[in-house]
């Protein structure tokens, strides 16, 4: 037996022996050894010259009621983390804190679910930059004056069961002339400029003092906007209905004209124009 193991680690040696040595040229190497010192030296300016910001973010749990919301505190590098304040909350949940809860989908300022409060200015996180130039605290919490579900997500189920009660569709009962679609000329259309691209994010209604203080009444400058985009469309035939409906002291005599929806919508449209001109087809 012994002499079988010799023998068959002769065999290996031998195999070895013969097997060509796998040689790395020396351009090869040097390569090698120069991108390794590069990343090295990379990483050692990232660390010189990391940006790091500070997010102050509201934290509110359902699960544990007796506990107060606080604000809590993360740091991020910003040479790491995207422009907005969007790559910044999504970061944090994927890398620091998984527990930290927010709307967002479409991150282009289509959709409006990540509507906020950010350094005190209703906006969305996706279209906020952060503001990088300076060390200062971003602060973020959930649109002001809404029932908080959890962290930055509010409950917003009065505010659509308001967009619900103005019948925010067409509404007419004369068929079109020739059966296939309603028509409008070019000026008429002109007419819906400025409204028809309200996302429903709610930013404008939730910095209204007016709707802070009445919001069970009151329908607020998102909603009466768009009920002005119906109101203005020229292929609506119930006109007179719509503005009946408008027709009391608390859905829409209630705006004061503080123009804080104006300031804050992050689409640059101007509710309290809407508004206005309501209230001027409502008066003549």
């Amino acid at each position: 037996m012994a002499a079988l193991r010799s023998s068959s680690a002769a065999a290996r040696a031998l195999a070895a022996s013969s097997r060509p040595a796998i040689r790395r040229p020396a351009s090869s190497v040097r390569g090698m050894a120069q991108l390794a010192d590069a990343a090295q030296q990379s990483q050692h300016a990232a660390g010189e010259n990391a940006k790091m910001k500070t997010f102050q973010i509201y934290r509110w749990n359902p699960d544990t009621p007796t506990e107060k919301p606080k604000m809590q505190s993360y740091t991020l590098d910003l040479n790491k983390t995207g422009p907005m304040v969007l790559d910044a909350l999504i970061r944090i949940k994927n890398e620091l804190d998984p527990t930290l809860t927010f709307r967002r989908s479409c991150r282009e300022g289509i959709c409006g679910s990540c509507a906020m409060n950010i350094n005190g200015t209703n906006t969305l996180a996706c279209l906020c930059r952060i503001p990088a130039e300076d060390s200062k605290e971003t602060k973020i919490y959930p649109l002001p004056h809404t029932y908080v579900v959890k962290d930055l997500v509010p409950d917003l189920t009065l505010f659509y069961k308001q967009y619900k009660s103005i019948k925010p569709y067409l509404q007419r009962d004369t068929p079109a002339e020739d059966g296939k679609e309603y028509r409008q000329t070019k000026a008429d259309r002109k007419k819906l400029d400025g409204l028809y691209e309200c996302i429903l994010c709610a930013c404008c209604s939730t910095s209204c003092p007016s709707y802070w203080w009445n919001s069970e009444e009151y329908l607020g400058p998102a909603i009466l906007l768009q009920s002005y985009r119906w109101l203005a469309d020229s292929r609506d035939e119930k006109k007179a209905e719509r503005m009946d409906a408008l027709n009391n002291s608390m859905s829409l005599y209630r705006c004061h004209t503080i123009l804080n929806c104006t300031r804050t919508c992050p689409k640059g449209l101007n509710p309290g124009l809407a508004i206005a001109k309501i209230k001027k087809e409502m008066a003549f």
